[in-house]
């Protein structure tokens, strides 16, 4: 089992990272599209919530910080998906990020996203069924 788990801590790591990368090299290009916040600050935010929760899930290896790194993950790919797809326009200090394309940066961020929120779902479900007791 220890081998599974460090199979998905390091696809979870890796899907991060390449969430972080993403965001970090896009942040200056959308630092124009703004409300009270920028999408670039939001993007520099995301990337560094992936990089800390790399960190988490290889060094600190704990269900809260497995969690963190889930609900990172998982609010990423949410965001992409809804923003791709549903005009939200302006939420209150949130810009209209609205962006109705594919490209190869939006694909990988998704793709990072999609890895790492699989990886971490299955091993937070692997902690919660080491924990459970066995019928009798």
């Amino acid at each position: 089992m220890t081998a599974v788990r460090t199979i998905l801590r390091v696809g979870a790591a890796a899907g991060l990272w390449i969430d972080a990368g993403v965001h970090a090299q896009l942040a200056g290009r959308y630092d124009a599209v703004s409300a009270a916040v920028s999408e670039g600050t939001l993007f520099r935010v995301e990337s560094g919530a992936a990089a800390l929760a790399v960190v988490l899930v290889l060094a600190w290896r704990r269900p809260l910080g497995d969690l963190f790194a889930a609900l990172t993950a998982g609010a990423g790919l949410a965001a992409i998906l809804v923003y791709r797809y549903v005009d939200v326009g302006t939420l209150g200090p949130l810009p209209d990020m609205y962006e109705p394309v594919w490209f190869t940066d939006k694909v990988w961020a998704l793709a990072g996203q999609a890895l790492a929120l699989g990886a971490l779902v299955a091993l937070l479900s692997l902690r919660g069924a080491a924990h459970r007791p066995v019928p009798a």
